[in-house]
């Protein structure tokens, strides 16, 4: 029986992802594995979590390196989303810095849009990206848009626009909110978490 099919939990917050982020979780996460090493219990379930979701980060760099080859220098990626989830500009422990920051080391040109975070975005990563007020005018000769935070306003793809502006149709989604079939009907090479890529 699934996990999510028990009322008491449900399913809301079980989903695949890039990991987890902000504040809360992944302070609290940490605080009850040095508590339980204070009192000489290793708690190997919680460091796993936290294993797991450190490497979950790691994912969409790991498939844009597979998909473009090895050498990224000059290639240029749009990212939607930079907070750690939608209806915030928290970015504490957010996905998106781990994901931004392997880019950068890869010579990746990265042109990114938030609906709320752009200036707090901009307290942390200074002038590191470059920064849009419209999610279409990220995509600019982008060779892959990658959506980190799942927004409402990212959920509906204006096909037409993005083959306009796009160099190339390849689609990274780090929270699997687009049906893959319908992508690929629009001859988008779509890559999601935990779901085989889609090439038209």
């Amino acid at each position: 029986m699934p996990i999510g099919s028990d009322t008491r939990i449900g399913t809301k917050f079980i989903y695949p992802g890039v990991g987890y982020g902000g504040s809360c979780f992944p302070k609290d996460v940490k605080a009850l594995i040095k508590t339980g090493d204070q009192y000489n219990r290793s708690l190997e379930i919680l460091k796993a979590v936290e294993l797991v979701n450190n490497n979950q980060k790691l994912v969409i760099p790991f498939k844009i390196r597979s998909h473009f080859g090895e050498t990224l220098r000059g290639r240029k990626i749009a990212i939607w989303g930079l907070s750690f989830k939608p209806h915030t500009d928290d970015m504490r422990e957010a996905p998106a810095l781990t994901i931004i920051g392997e880019l950068l080391k890869d010579g990746v040109e990265i042109r990114a849009y938030d609906p709320v975070a752009i200036d707090e975005a901009r307290r942390i990563l200074d002038n590191r990206i470059e920064y849009t007020d419209d999610k279409y005018e990220a995509v600019i000769d982008a060779d892959a848009l990658v959506v980190v935070t799942e927004w409402p306003e990212f959920r509906v793809l204006n096909y037409r626009m993005l083959d306009k502006l796009m160099q190339e149709k390849v689609i990274f989604d780090g929270r699997n909110i687009y049906e893959a079939e319908e992508v690929a009907e629009y001859g988008y090479t779509y890559y999601s978490i935990g779901r085989k890529p889609v090439i038209p």
